[in-house]
């Protein structure tokens, strides 16, 4: 088959550093090449596939020192794939909502991944004047706000089997990644560290409109012993990180969609402790005690084994392989469908 992938133009595919969209949206489409499908991918033009690339920007517009606006040149790619459309036997994109009008008169041919949450604002008035527009949804929780849009399955996220080389020794630290946003809780990240008598390093990007956030709310917070702020890191730096910590916190406050971060430290063989997220991935294996001050205690009692418990079911049920052969499947039930 013949499938145009379209990602974000925020960050490259994939990321050079923070980017869980970016990175999925590389996996499926490598993924998809070495499967034999024709895939173009249309993206940032600092991106690497083994796609054929379709540039829509000089680079990642993030990273741009010029700070475009992404509106813009979100609006001129859309244009460039519409224009494109007829080479194509399916459209698949990881953009949100933004191509619905343009594309409303070949929604039989596209895909939507949704990648981010549903429960905001007027998003159901939205989908619900879309209906015709096929959806996947990363994880069923992601879609509960949304019951009359078209979802044609859930495909949760994978990541490659040796992404992270698995480590089984004992951990020297609390890990903390992603992004620093009111939502991700990093404050409270730093009192569970706090409590449970254990240093905790954060390595988490700062997007603008989190930066008065950071200075006013976090940074007072760093200013102490036990704790380290490390920044942004690649996906080498993300292995030692990772395997060097004794657990990951994930203490959101919001309906997480899937939780790529959740993943990640079980192929590292690490403990990843929750307080609040959407899907419950096998949730037994990542609750999170009731009273902060029990953290240390819990993160000691059988560590290793919980390791390599879900280090093997990871290995088995979230590997890469898994989610990019549901979507051949996915695609040709649309096809079929209309």
């Amino acid at each position: 088959m013949k499938i145009a992938q379209v990602a974000p133009l925020i960050e490259s595919v994939p990321p050079r550093l923070y980017g869980g969209t970016e990175r999925i949206v590389s996996y499926l489409t490598d993924e998809l090449v070495r499967l034999g499908h024709d895939v173009t991918l249309f993206a940032s033009g600092d991106s690497i596939s083994s796609a054929v690339l379709a540039p829509c920007s000089t680079r990642a517009l993030r990273l741009d020192p010029a700070m475009p606006d992404a509106i813009p040149h979100s609006m001129l790619m859309i244009d460039k794939v519409r224009q494109r459309a007829e080479e194509f036997d399916v459209l698949h994109f990881h953009i949100d909502l933004f191509h619905f009008p343009l594309f409303r008169s070949l929604a039989s041919r596209t895909l939507t991944t949704l990648h981010g949450r549903q429960d905001l604002g007027d998003l159901g008035t939205f989908y619900s004047r879309f209906r015709e527009m096929p959806l996947v949804s990363i994880s069923d929780d992601q879609r509960k706000p949304l019951p009359h849009a078209k979802f044609m399955t859930t495909i949760h996220h994978g990541i490659p089997a040796d992404l992270h080389r698995p480590s089984f020794e004992k951990g020297k630290y609390l890990a903390f990644l992603g992004r620093i946003s009111p939502d991700k809780r990093p404050d409270r990240a730093i009192r569970i560290a706090r409590a449970a008598g254990m240093p905790l390093k954060i390595a988490a990007k700062v997007d603008k409109v989190d930066e008065d956030y950071f200075r006013s709310e976090i940074l007072p917070l760093i200013d102490g012993p036990g704790v380290e702020f490390v920044g942004e890191i690649n996906e080498r730096e993300k292995t030692k990180f990772l395997g060097e910590a004794a657990a990951l916190l994930f203490p959101v406050d919001w309906p997480e969609p899937f939780g790529l971060v959740m993943i990640e430290p079980w192929h590292a063989a690490r403990r990843c402790s929750r307080s609040v997220a959407g899907p419950s991935l096998r949730s037994s294996k990542m609750a999170l005690p009731a009273k902060w001050s029990t953290v240390r205690k819990k993160l000691s009692q059988r560590c290793r084994q919980s390791c390599l418990t879900t280090a093997a079911w990871c290995a088995d049920d979230l590997k890469r392989d898994s989610p990019t052969q549901e979507w051949p499947e996915t695609i040709s039930a649309l096809i079929v469908s209309c």
